[in-house]
């Protein structure tokens, strides 16, 4: 019986591959070569099995049958069986019915997934109460991206021009289909505006008086204003930046979210001092995107800039502070509990963790659009820390490629020492899960584009004007991560090692100018002239008086003319030496319908792992390029045809559809798998800053080894630093503050090294001693206990000591404690888990003791006597000298500020008793929560009772430096802005909403 041209594939989607492949497919990959794939390797599996027909399948669902052996596994918490080429890869099969049916496939896939999680839309969710039944999802969904879809022009009093902007086609057509009626979810955008335009009035006829004459320059000397009184009038200044009223902002927002295609709000980027009720002054509008487009898009791109004293990067990185907690703000305006929010690219990686720190419940998605570097190159950007802790906001990262999913985990582990594999990484007692989504193309939207009249009738005049030549094109921007160099290059290497090729082949090369700003040397123009050097090169050796070789265009061109442009190609050519997403390639394969141009791309490229049946070529090796466009040139018809076949089903079902589409299941999967898993969020400093400003009496409680100094092998060598001792001293001056230090140090460590300052309280041994600021004598709180449990515990530790080598003891007068930070890490992990299951198991069952493990030290301890009494006594005790002064305001007779910071397991005690603390939410509270900042430092892995996290100690000083006003040379208050530290310059930037002046 013949068969149906659908039922030529293989039984699990196996693409058909023509017979006549068997012969000679050297040309080919080798995963679509006949010649490797077609071989059986499999004892007792014969060739039939892997081509058998899966409707055929007699087995009546009872196991597994010769159609279905090779049936893909249903995976845990699977929502929807995702689109695969299959469906758009049939024998026989039109290319609009290609196209047509990936378009579909990725609306039904987006329609199975929201029947499956959205609960006010579908009765049944069986398939959502296997991931969980507690996810409760809103239908919303908010976007985040840097540029607005469209270029704004204004004019005062008149509607805003909107149009399309250049660039980012695959990111806005996603959007585009979230917020169609094609997509059941809500939809819409939060992004900048972008650099606002102003058009130029209309050129009035010749003789026609201007409507008015301010600044117009005098026509002569004669013209000027005759003076009075021998005094010439003021000359009015110009006013700096574009003011734009209230009224037309509020157009402007009306316009936007009532735009038929994507429903936007957007976000005003300015000072505080140009931003007031009446409107907005909008100065220097690119400053928002220097530090992304300078310092991360070229590190991204594997280019180091030259070093700096760093004073302009200092104040980018508050911009891109305050850039992305502006966008927070506007987010949370309308943020509902359910909504998704998905981050976009690298102008906003601080954004996932800032909508954390503000409500931790959110579910939060980020995805780069560009490449992410290996840690070697991240390690040379200064605030590589803070991207990373910004990124790790989010529940999911998706990433371009598999290289730069990989990249991301091994930064976060070498430069954060967070355990990571490669499906995510854990963090601040969560999981942050990362993935691999290939960007798609609407190849329907494309396809429609790439075939009207008028690009018709652009491709007949091309076809007609490179009559008998065979053409290559490239369309990149300028900058210097697109390889035009390269490509020229290895197009003068083409010529060179295959003249009979000359004057047969021809390179259009379009270059449009970058919105990119890399350097500020003009760099662009050191491009421009290289590029223009090895083209007049090219066209002096190889071209004739009627023939140049390299056609190039330094222009932006009509989208007819690319459609047509890419239509007429014979090759198409991409040699990015870095790349993100290239869109190009994919229209290329699109608009290659009827000729099946071969594709020669880049392996650097994003999307080089997604197009395996393309050409790949290094763009560093000209020779291996020379030759691929030489075998691309020279390759068969039927050689052609099956890799534009292959590749346009790739295309057209991996669509955008299919992207926005795989990315948000994957979401809700990670959702539903971790939904009670709440990670401790960043702690954010301009909040903590604002809250301390405002308060009229603070409390502050540290702990000492990893919180104030880092843990060090040798305890005595915990020494405080000078900039330590500086900051607690500026903080403790403060007469609104209470500063104490509450360690398990005994009383002379403490007293030596920071007894000096007078305005700081003690609380030694976990809360066994205590000293109140100004004081020098000790209050012993457990004077009267019964210490006979040492001399039992001192016991069992002598015995382990005397097995672990480099282990000792360290005897305190409340407490004992067993070190063995000095063994040998293995052997003391595990006698210490022994050390501990004995104590427990004889001395804390006679005695009202304690044993707690630490960080490599075990502590015996009485029971009642713990940091969580120490830090209940201090609010307590404070607020009723507040009650005592019997003030008029209510909120002055309590705490109005606590910061408490600690890194192990003792700690925990105070950030338990902090939140029961503040636990009610009525007033009654001894301190309200919002006023309560409970850190954890350091412990990626860990469960904390603490509601925020910092990365070391080293962040702990420059919090209470930020809270001082100490600079980062150890200054003093006065000064301190002009020389603290970039984080903190940006945290002060956006409580402040501007850059200091003192800068």
């Amino acid at each position: 019986m013949a068969q149906k041209p659908e039922d030529q594939q293989g039984s699990k989607g196996l693409p058909h591959r023509p017979q006549v492949l068997l012969r000679n497919d050297s040309f080919l990959p080798p995963h679509l070569r006949s010649s490797v794939t077609a071989v059986p390797v499999t004892p007792d599996i014969t060739q039939e099995t892997y081509e058998s027909d899966n409707s055929n399948n007699s087995s009546g669902g009872q196991g597994p049958s010769r159609g279905d052996y090779f049936s893909r596994r249903v995976l845990d918490h699977a929502i929807a069986a995702s689109p695969a080429p299959d469906s758009t890869n049939r024998e026989g099969q039109s290319f609009h019915n290609k196209v047509t049916v990936g378009a579909q496939e990725g609306k039904k896939w987006m329609n199975r997934l929201t029947e499956a999680t959205m609960a006010g839309r579908r009765e049944s969710m069986s398939e959502f109460r296997e991931i969980s039944p507690d996810l409760a999802l809103s239908g919303n969904i908010i976007s985040a991206t840097f540029n607005i879809p469209h270029s704004l022009k204004y004019r005062k009093g008149s509607d805003w021009e909107l149009t399309p902007r250049r660039g980012q086609s695959a990111l806005f057509d996603s959007f585009s289909y979230l917020s169609s009626d094609d997509s059941p979810w809500n939809h819409i955008v939060v992004a900048w505006t972008g650099e606002i335009e102003t058009p130029t009035d209309t050129p009035s006829p010749p003789g026609t008086p201007p409507t008015t004459t301010v600044h117009l320059s005098a026509l002569n000397h004669l013209s000027k204003p005759v003076p009075i009184d021998g005094v010439a009038p003021p000359t009015p200044p110009l006013v700096d930046g574009l003011w734009i009223p209230r009224d037309d902002m509020l157009r402007l927002e009306n316009q936007l979210s009532h735009n038929k295609r994507i429903k936007t709000i957007p976000v005003w980027l300015a000072d505080d001092s140009d931003g007031l009720d009446e409107g907005i002054r909008l100065k220097d509008q690119a400053r928002w995107r220097r530090y992304a487009e300078h310092d991360l898009y070229t590190l991204f791109h594997y280019r180091q800039h030259e070093p700096t004293d760093g004073r302009a990067e200092r104040v980018q990185w508050a911009d891109y502070y305050r850039m992305n907690q502006k966008f927070a703000n506007r987010i949370l305006e309308v943020y509902k509990p359910g909504d998704i929010v998905i981050v976009h690219d690298y102008n906003l990686m601080l954004l996932p963790s800032m909508l954390r720190q503000r409500s931790p419940h959110m579910y939060i998605s980020f995805y780069l659009h560009s490449p992410f570097p290996s840690s070697e190159f991240l390690r040379c950007l200064p605030r590589r820390k803070e991207v990373l802790e910004g990124v790790l906001g989010a529940n999911l990262v998706g990433f371009q490629s598999y290289s730069y999913s990989r990249h991301f985990a091994s930064c976060c582990t070498r430069i954060l020492g967070f355990p990571s594999d490669t499906a995510g990484i854990d963090a601040y007692g969560g999981r942050v899960e990362i993935g691999v989504f290939p960007i798609g193309i609407d190849a329907t939207k494309v396809a429609s584009l790439a075939w009207t009249d008028e690009v018709n009738t652009k491709y007949g005049n091309l076809k007609k004007l490179y009559e008998g030549k065979k053409v290559i094109v490239g369309r990149d921007r300028l900058d210097t991560v697109r390889g035009v160099a390269q490509k020229l290059m290895a197009f003068e290497r083409f010529l060179e090692m295959y003249p009979e090729w000359r004057e047969k082949v021809v390179l259009i090369q379009v270059t449009s100018p970058t919105s990119i700003e890399e350097e500020g040397d003009g760099s662009e123009s050191k491009i421009a002239s290289r590029v223009s050097e090895l083209i007049m090169k090219i066209n002096g050796m190889y071209g004739s008086l009627g023939f140049s070789p390299v056609q190039h265009y330094a222009q932006y061109i009509s989208q007819e003319e690319y459609f047509a442009l890419l239509r007429a190609a014979d090759i198409g050519l991409i040699t990015s030496v870095r790349d993100g997403m290239n869109t190009t390639s994919l229209e290329y394969v699109i608009c290659q319908r009827d000729t099946a141009g071969p594709l020669i791309l880049s392996e650097f490229s994003g999307t080089a792992g997604s197009l395996k049946d393309a050409i790949h070529i290094n763009p560093w090796d000209l020779s291996g390029v020379a030759e691929a466009i030489n075998n691309a040139l020279l390759m068969p018809k039927d050689k052609r045809e099956a890799m534009q076949n292959s590749l346009l089903a790739h295309v057209t079902s991996k669509n955008v559809q299919f992207w926005i589409v795989g990315f948000l299941r994957r979401l809700v999967n990670v959702l539903g798998s971790r939904k009670n898993i709440i990670s401790t969020p960043l702690l954010d400093r301009s909040e903590m800053l604002r809250r301390y400003r405002a308060a009229k009496k603070r409390l502050f409680m540290f702990d000492y080894d990893g919180t104030l100094t880092p843990i060090v092998r040798e305890p005595s060598a915990a020494v405080p630093s000078e900039r330590v001792i500086t900051s607690l001293k500026a903080l403790a001056a403060d007469p609104q503050n209470a500063v104490w230090i509450i360690s398990g140090r005994d009383q002379e460590f403490l007293s030596h090294h920071l007894g000096h300052i007078s305005g700081l309280g003690f609380s030694a041994e976990h809360g066994s001693f205590m000293r109140n600021p100004g004081s020098t004598e000790w209050e012993n709180l457990v004077e009267k206990f019964d210490m006979g449990w040492q001399e039992e515990v001192i016991a069992v530790f002598q015995k382990y000591t005397d097995k672990v080598p480099g282990s000792f003891i360290e005897r305190k007068r409340c407490a004992l404690t067993w070190h063995y930070r000095l063994a040998d890490p293995e052997q003391g992990l595990h006698m210490s888990r022994e050390c501990q299951k004995e104590l427990e198991g004889t001395v804390a069952r006679k005695w009202d003791v304690e044993v707690m493990p630490g960080k490599a030290n075990i502590e015996v301890r009485p029971t009642f006597i713990n940091k969580g009494e120490i830090a209940k006594r201090l609010v307590n005790t404070y607020n009723a000298e507040l009650k005592a002064l019997e003030s008029d305001d209510e909120s002055a007779r309590k705490l109005e500020f606590v910061l408490c910071m600690g890194d192990d397991f003792t700690d925990e005690d105070m950030f338990r008793a902090l939140n029961g603390l503040s636990a009610p939410n009525d007033g009654t509270a001894e301190v309200e929560a919002e006023n309560t900042f409970s850190v954890t430092v350091g412990a990626s892995t860990k469960v904390t009772l603490a509601r925020w996290h910092v990365l070391e100690p080293q962040d702990v000083i420059e919090c209470v430096a930020l809270l001082a006003g100490v600079g980062g040379s150890g200054t003093g208050a006065t000064d301190g802005v002009l020389s603290m530290g970039e984080n903190n310059l940006a945290a002060l930037a956006a409580v402040e909403d501007h850059i200091p002046e003192k800068l």
